[in-house]
């Protein structure tokens, strides 16, 4: 029995020290903010260039109560007039609205940080284990305060026009060989410290005229072309849809594994919702990527409006 034991021992092992495997990052064990560490005075000058007509575009949506999201996700919003009942005035020159927000921030366009996301052993980006440092009270590592001011040379790449279509259809996704042969065609090949774009045409297609099918399902990118653009070492992805992964999944046993891919193994943020159509409408592929978020401490994830320049 005991040798029966010893066996069993020797032969679960190896796959119990695969489990708990993890890489610490190239920017050292204390690292919190991964590919961003990329970003210098010199590749900010450099990124700057790209503005040739100072032509600004918001790549956030409006979001409100009705904005579909990943569920159980909601917002509400209150206006009101604090001290100023019955006639009150708080102030004998002026009245004044304030605002009561109730909600998750996992809404519209996105950006979400590596606390949000970890593999099924509860590693998160950079060897942290979820139980030391998700708090019901917030992260302690990891939150998304910890995300410096993005400013970098921004892609679109434009599935759409390589595939010929008005918009890709969901469940669609696209191979490296696909985003290679874009790449070239556009004449924007990526480079480190880019952020990327994928233009896939959903929002333009579906948010407004079917916003139920849009937040359930997804053209997005594969397994493959998340490792392809990690190997690229760009500081972000995003793309015109709610999850950026296709969805439903290519292996239904792996959802979302762009997003294991890019945020805890690589540290790469993914924006989500971006309003990719106005520039791809005017062919503003190249441009100066800006993103300054809402630094509330500890969360995991922020809605955002980054500004694309042309």
């Amino acid at each position: 029995m005991k040798k029966l034991f010893l066996i069993m021992v020797f032969l679960i092992t190896p796959f119990l020290l695969q489990a708990d495997e993890c890489e610490i990052s190239r920017w050292g064990p204390d690292d919190q903010i991964g590919n961003a560490n990329l970003i210098s005075p010199e590749t900010v000058i450099k990124a700057s260039k790209y503005i040739k007509k100072g032509k600004l575009y918001s790549l956030g949506i409006t979001i409100d109560s009705n904005t579909p999201a990943y569920p159980p996700r909601s917002l509400s919003l209150q206006v009101v007039q604090p001290s100023q009942q019955f006639g009150n005035k708080s102030s004998p020159n002026s009245t004044y609205n304030d605002d009561i927000f109730h909600g998750w921030f996992g809404i519209g366009s996105q950006l979400d940080g590596f606390g949000h996301l970890g593999g099924p052993d509860g590693t998160f980006y950079n060897c942290n284990k979820g139980k030391d440092f998700a708090q019901i009270d917030g992260l302690t590592k990891l939150g998304i305060e910890t995300v410096p001011p993005i400013v970098a040379r921004g892609i679109i790449l434009d599935m759409t026009a390589h595939f010929k279509v008005d918009f890709l259809n969901a469940g669609q996704s696209f191979t490296v060989k696909d985003v290679k042969a874009v790449e070239k065609k556009q004449g924007t090949p990526i480079q480190e410290g880019d952020v990327v774009l994928f233009h896939t045409g959903w929002i333009d297609a579906k948010f407004d005229s079917d916003p139920k099918l849009w937040g359930s399902v997804e053209p997005g990118l594969s397994p493959e072309v998340a490792r392809y653009l990690a190997s690229k070492e760009v500081i972000a992805v995003g793309a015109d849809t709610w999850g950026l992964d296709v969805i439903p999944p290519l292996n239904e046993n792996e959802p979302f594994q762009g997003h294991v891919i890019l945020l805890k193994e690589n540290g790469i943020y993914i924006l989500e919702t971006m309003n990719t159509g106005p520039l791809v409408n005017d062919g503003s592929l190249e441009f100066l990527f800006v993103l300054g978020q809402a630094k509330v401490k500890g969360a995991v994830q922020m809605f955002i409006n980054p500004i694309a320049i042309n």
